[in-house]
């Protein structure tokens, strides 16, 4: 079952834009670490918490000394350490150590640290043990603060808050998705 709920609470819509903010840093940062390995850096999420977990690279074998398989979606996880051929010399052993700490170094630089939106629901009022249960999502359209919630709302917790139909919150995200699309 879905809630839908809407606010105008500057406290509420504070929160909502700066999740927003900390998203779009958050995408930046994650698209600068993918042009640092020359791929896409693959967007996880794990509950409510975004993490970084790989880049789009090659399935070639030459890249599994450094490298962790390729997952169902191609991303590739960078190994804790190198996993060398059996039977290399020492030198090559050596060369790859330094390449694979390089590699390490390089994500380290440029790898953003995982966000999670359990900082705006509380920062909102929303119960964040009911969101991980039933889910809930939330945006920002013409000066209000849409919610389709999994489980109720408590009004006295959230500033504003006012239940909504549903055909008034999809009306509100089909908006913003067109301005999204236009820009």
């Amino acid at each position: 079952m879905s809630y839908f709920y809407k606010t105008d609470s500057p406290k509420v819509l504070a929160a909502v834009r700066a999740w927003d903010h900390k998203k779009a840093a958050w995408n930046a940062q994650r698209e600068k670490l993918g042009q640092a390995f020359g791929g896409a850096a693959s967007p996880m999420f794990s509950g409510t918490r975004s993490y970084v977990g790989g880049i789009k690279l090659s399935a070639h074998t030459s890249l599994d000394v450094h490298w962790c398989r390729p997952d169902q979606y191609g991303y590739r996880a960078l190994r804790a350490s190198p996993k060398h051929a059996k039977g290399i010399d020492k030198e090559t052993r050596a060369n790859e150590k330094a390449e694979h700490q390089r590699l390490r170094d390089l994500w380290a630089e440029h790898c953003p640290p995982s966000i999670d939106q359990d900082e705006m629901w509380t920062a909102i009022g929303v119960n964040t043990g009911g969101v991980w249960l039933a889910g809930g999502v939330c945006f920002e359209h013409e000066g209000k603060a849409f919610m389709n919630l999994g489980c109720q709302a408590d009004s006295k917790e959230v500033d504003g808050l006012v239940e909504i139909v549903s055909s008034e919150y999809e009306a509100a995200r089909q908006r913003v998705l067109n301005q999204r699309k236009a820009a």
